[in-house]
């Protein structure tokens, strides 16, 4: 790998270290010609399926789509970096596990809103108002009466 700072090809690994589930390792290196420490990810380059939008549309998979509309989702809440990181690779495993070539785009927001309903019922909310467009008080009531009536599960 390249120091980033130096862009020098001799780099060293410190420490490997498995993230996010054991999905990522977490590499901490050092550049032999700066001294520069960095940190890399490694995960698997799994194919995932191509997305089918509600008009028709076909794109390939974005994950970058997808995270930015569960940190939205979990803006301000108390979750931490490796729990994000942890909910969010379990949505890529549920999504690419499907033994689909192709998923509806409503078929990801309903992985979403079933990962987010599990860590944080906010979250899932505020993610729910935008998915299930909702229009007034009345759906914002009925979701969280539907959450309430829920039998809560045992950690």
């Amino acid at each position: 790998m390249h120091c980033p700072y130096c862009q020098a090809e001799d780099t060293k690994v410190i420490d490997s270290r498995l993230v996010a589930d054991g999905s990522q390792t977490r590499r901490r290196r050092s550049c032999e010609v700066c001294q520069s420490r960095f940190t890399t990810f490694e995960t698997a380059d799994l194919a995932l399926p191509k997305v089918i939008k509600s008009d028709g549309e076909r794109q390939p998979f974005d994950g970058s789509k997808l995270k930015k509309g569960m940190l939205r989702a979990l803006e301000k809440r108390p979750l931490s970096t490796e729990e994000i990181d942890a909910c969010f690779s379990k949505i890529l495993y549920k999504i690419r596990t499907c033994g689909e070539r192709e998923i509806k785009s409503l078929r990801i927001g309903e992985i979403m809103m079933e990962s987010l309903k599990e860590v944080d019922k906010v979250a899932y909310v505020r993610f729910a108002s935008v998915y299930r467009d909702f229009q007034d008080i009345k759906d914002f009531s009925a979701e969280i009466h539907s959450l309430n009536k829920e039998k809560p599960k045992k950690k």
